[in-house]
């Protein structure tokens, strides 16, 4: 195979399009930041304002409104607004991740041949971070699509000046368009790798003539003519309260202390890339000898450019969570798979003893997580469901045999087929768990089964619920606008207030001080149901009760 064609790349689109399919409709929202986006998009629908992101009565000033109008024009293209379908605020995830995915091979076939792009694919759409990040309607992976088309323009710049050829106009434009998209998208996030990888060249090579290429005299112009209208819009409603709290709060705070209860000490990206950029982590960690050798080369030096002043930025920062290095991953893979096709049968461990023992070790590590995710199914139905579900043994029985085998190939030196094997498990275990398992473990799924509780004795169309026990985002999504996240005592006094149209949902622990109001008011309530199961955002086991008052 000489190069890709396009028949290549539909096909690998259908099968992206195909993995990353399972769970959409059957997954509900994920506490806590998914159910955020989509409320707040359904929100923008129902009121018809476009410009001023609300959740509930809150302004939601974390970012521009790009994602939030992206998963709306979803929704209302499929018309599914009242039926509140999570699989509807999931599209623009769908379609990012499958763009990626296929970008990601173009841009490895043009760096390193057409199979190390296919490799590079297919590595990053199944590493386990990828895999979750792709299946929520959250910013992640339409951020990555916007850093892959800016790296692209990018890209066609730089290998136009290796070649002494002329840079066509639209290398330009793309990439100074997909700067605006990503700051519509996530504000100045999108500059780190779109301007951090040419300040990085220009600092390694001492040359920035090919910057020229990209017409910066103008580009500018396009990028902020993308943004401007509405940052200007946002500054008159929100009379300024948008910057200081996206800029100064969510952006600049998240650089100087852990916000949420995420500040984690440097070095914490490269312990989760075990994990996150699993099956793919082992064989990138075999890449760095190859990756070292070749730095100088012109592809591997593009690509490095890419991935460190990224990498550094985020593990220097105090907030930190998995998903900010996203956008590394695609380089990180085709290094990855240029190494595997430069030496598919005869791999060269380190000469170096003690880089032997770190590999031997990390190997240990990438074959323990290929256990655990291989039998983590069967696992977690029967401890928390205490079944055994046919279906969900598929996984290990496909999956773990390939990993194994993965593993026996990496120490007879053969890493193309190793690669493969753990590509297929990796395949067998996220599918099976997102279609078998995932959607029957009920017992943390507490949000639609006290949505349907609330249905099944709604008084009103407009009910107000107050829910002082569970206060999760999926609940409001689920449930409704008017569902009230309030204490115990002021659930009881809404109860006391819309006795037509109140209901309550009350976890045991809290049912003294709520009754301790009712009585102090004069109101009987009725129970109409239970639901009880663990609230995995918290850990917290809840035995959650729907309270309505008596009639008269």
């Amino acid at each position: 195979m000489t190069r890709l064609t396009l028949r290549h790349y539909v096909m690998l689109a259908l099968c992206t399009f195909m993995i990353f399919l399972p769970g959409r409709a059957s997954l509900p929202p994920l506490d806590r930041d998914e159910p955020r986006y989509m409320e707040a998009s359904a929100q923008m629908l129902r009121s018809g304002n476009f410009i001023d992101v609300r959740f509930q009565d809150q302004p939601r000033y974390l970012q521009p409104a790009g994602i939030y109008w992206l998963e709306a024009a979803s929704v209302a293209a499929t018309g599914t607004l009242r039926q509140h379908a999570v699989w509807a605020y999931r599209i623009p995830s769908l379609l990012a991740v499958t763009a990626v995915v296929v970008l990601t091979a173009w841009i490895g076939a043009t760096l390193f041949g057409p199979a190390s792009g296919l490799l590079a694919a297919g590595l990053l759409a199944v590493s386990v971070l990828m895999t979750a990040e792709g299946r929520m309607a959250t910013i992640d992976t339409t951020l990555l699509l916007a850093v892959l088309l800016a790296q692209t323009g990018l890209l066609r710049a730089y290998l136009d000046r290796e070649r002494d050829r002329p840079t066509p106009l639209s290398a330009a434009l793309l990439y100074w368009t997909a700067l605006g998209v990503g700051l519509m998208l996530k504000g100045p996030v999108v500059l780190i790798p779109g301007f951090g990888t040419p300040l990085a060249l220009a600092l390694v090579e001492r040359r920035i003539d090919w910057w020229h290429r990209l017409r910066p005299a103008w580009g500018w112009a396009v990028m902020l003519a993308i943004v401007l209208p509405w940052c200007v819009a946002i500054g008159v409603v929100s009379h300024g309260d948008f910057f200081s709290r996206a800029v100064g709060t969510n952006f600049l705070g998240k650089v100087a202390h852990g916000q949420q209860a995420h500040g984690l000490p440097p070095g914490y990206h490269l312990l989760a890339f075990a994990i996150a950029f699993w099956p793919g982590s082992i064989f990138a960690a075999m890449a760095l000898p190859f990756v070292w050798a070749r730095r100088h080369a012109p592809p591997v030096r593009f690509l490095l450019c890419w991935i460190v002043p990224h990498w550094l930025v985020f593990e220097a920062i105090a907030t930190k969570l998995p998903h900010y290095v996203l956008p590394t991953y695609p380089a990180i893979a085709m290094l990855t798979a240029a190494a595997i096709m430069t030496m598919p049968d005869r791999w060269s461990w380190p000469a170096a003893l003690w880089g032997r023992v770190v590999l031997a070790v990390y190997g240990v590590l990438w074959l323990v997580l290929g256990v655990a995710l291989s039998v983590a199914g069967p696992v977690l139905l029967w401890r928390l469901e205490h079944r055994v579900e046919p279906a969900a043994l598929i996984v290990p029985l496909g999956a773990l045999p390939l990993v194994l085998v993965s593993a026996w190939l990496l120490v007879g030196r053969q890493p193309l087929r190793a690669a493969m094997a753990a590509v297929a498990a990796a395949v067998i275990i996220h599918v099976g768990l997102f279609v078998t398992v995932i959607p029957n473990l009920q017992a943390i799924w507490l949000s639609p089964r006290l949505a349907a509780l609330v249905d099944d004795y709604r008084p009103c169309p407009d009910t107000i619920v107050a829910s002082p026990s569970f206060s999760e985002p999926s609940l409001v999504f689920l449930v409704g606008q008017n569902t009230a996240l309030v204490d115990p005592v002021a659930a009881a006094d809404l109860l006391r207030d819309n006795r037509a149209c109140g209901l309550a949902l009350v976890d045991r622990r809290d049912e003294p001080a709520f009754r301790a109001r009712l009585r102090r008011d004069g109101l009987n309530v009725i129970e109409f149901g239970r639901v009880a199961g663990l609230n995995y955002s918290t850990g917290k086991h809840l035995d959650i009760g729907l309270f309505g008052p008596t009639p008269p």
